[in-house]
């Protein structure tokens, strides 16, 4: 008799407190979590929050220490959920690897300092009361104090659950992280390095991380409520937001990384010459292709300005520096599929109104019309619109629109101010848009100052 092989589920664990737990006593099919105890993931209202005191210079110590962790990587968590999250993750396995061999740079201390400085005004605030005077002669003390947050994190880069941790041990509150299908082990990495930097120091029992289906009201109702916590921390689609939304009301806020995309406006200057030309796609090749398109920083639709001569001459330069690898790009990956590639298909038979250059082979598409196609370009996929001057383009801004890159910089300062009107949150030298900048303004807002309570002390 043949004896039926079974393979059994991967185990997700979870934290509780700073402490790893596992077990795999709840089947989600392809992976099992423990038990959910929904007790164990709120902190009593009665008690502070346990870092509510530790000085922002231990918590920095600690932090830096856990950058070196994970580069060290001595336990191999890092390795294992690096490995276990390549069949689950959107990115293309050398990128993921990368991402995660870099995760220490979110922990670097003068970055933890400059998000700090900026968006809080310094460190005085988050360790004790800062003294005002008001004008009406009146003194007055204000406090950044420990929230009570639940985050709601994406799973296209493990970098986004890094930064989470950082945010949160810096405003010294408690944290419970909801895992994301697609990035169940990032988490659980992080926060055994913290637990083993500093064991059951206040900073590492201050996060849970824990695995529910997103949506689920028999969890959700339950802890999304203020007598637990203060704000919702919401990453991911409209769906994510739209279903986090039901939940709030007096006492319990939201704090929405909302669904964006990003785009190019590119000057005729680019027409100049070739070296003009290759220089320029080079940069615009890089934007088009953060994290393989799949962050919000991804140009997704790129106006340039030019006859219809002159700018299918920039896509064809475009195309040649898509299938590039790059730190935080692959050289190829998975092509459009489904909708997508049927769109795609039908625009190449439009000649001359469309053009369709490159093909299926995951190094990249690009199609050049005189107005932005109908749908979401993915699948390392980028519309370039011909305009004939840029500011025909600021029309198809909102504040749907986080990144827009611009070249020449010259025309980045003429048309700032418009953009920023239209909704846009960022603006960015041509090339820039995935150098993202902790503690610069995230999605029109400074994360911090949003994370925190602020609370008066009035004589």
């Amino acid at each position: 008799m043949n004896a039926i092989l079974t393979h059994p589920a991967a185990t997700v664990p979870h934290v509780i407190k700073g402490e790893i737990i596992e077990g795999s006593a709840q089947d989600y099919g392809r992976f099992a979590t423990p038990a959910l105890d929904l007790d164990a993931l709120v902190w009593p209202r009665d008690l502070p929050p346990p870092a509510a005191d530790v000085p922002v210079a231990e918590i920095l110590d600690i932090l830096e220490a856990l950058g070196g962790w994970l580069d060290r990587d001595p336990e191999g968590a890092v390795e294992r959920a690096m490995i276990a999250s390549a069949g689950t993750n959107p990115l293309e396995r050398g990128v993921l690897e990368r991402s995660y061999r870099t995760l220490s740079r979110v922990f670097d201390r003068q970055s933890l300092l400059f998000q700090v400085e900026q968006e809080l005004g310094g460190i005085d605030v988050l360790d004790g009361w800062r003294e005002v005077e008001t004008p009406s002669g009146r003194r007055a003390r204000i406090r950044a104090f420990p929230p009570r947050l639940v985050h709601i994190v994406a799973g296209n880069a493990p970098g986004v659950t890094a930064m989470t941790v950082t945010r949160g041990a810096l405003t010294k509150g408690v944290h419970l992280l909801k895992l994301p299908s697609n990035d169940l082990y990032t988490a659980s990495a992080v926060l055994r390095g913290l637990s083993a930097v500093a064991p059951g120091h206040p900073v590492a029992r201050s996060f849970s991380a824990a695995y529910w289906r997103g949506g689920d009201r028999t969890v959700e109702s339950m802890l999304f409520r203020p007598q637990f916590f203060d704000k919702l921390v919401a990453w991911g689609g409209e769906s994510t937001i739209r279903s986090a939304k039901d939940y709030i009301g007096p006492g319990f806020e939201l704090v929405a990384f909302d669904p964006k995309t990003s785009i190019s406006m590119i000057g005729r200057e680019v027409h100049v010459d070739g070296t003009a030309r290759s220089e320029v796609a080079d940069a615009a090749a890089a934007d088009a292709t953060v994290m393989d398109q799949q962050a919000c920083v991804s140009s997704r639709f790129q106006f340039v300005e030019g006859t219809v001569e002159q700018v299918d001459a920039y896509c064809e330069a475009l195309l040649a520096r898509m299938g590039i690898e790059r730190p935080v790009t692959s050289a190829c990956s998975t092509p459009p599929a489904g909708a997508i590639r049927d769109e795609i298909e039908a625009l190449g038979m439009l000649e001359p109104d469309y053009r369709v250059f490159g093909g299926f082979d995951g190094r990249g598409i690009v199609i050049r019309s005189d107005e932005p196609v109908d749908f979401h370009p993915d699948g390392r996929v980028v519309n370039v619109v011909r305009v004939e001057v840029l500011d025909d383009a600021i029309r198809h801004a909102n504040v749907a629109t986080q990144t827009v890159g611009i070249y020449p910089d010259a025309r980045r300062v003429a048309l700032r101010d418009r953009l920023a009107a239209q909704g846009v949150q960022r603006i960015t030298r041509i090339g820039s848009a995935g150098m993202v900048e902790a503690g610069l303004p995230h999605d029109g807002f400074l994360p911090l100052q949003r994370f925190v309570r602020w609370v008066n002390d009035e004589d």
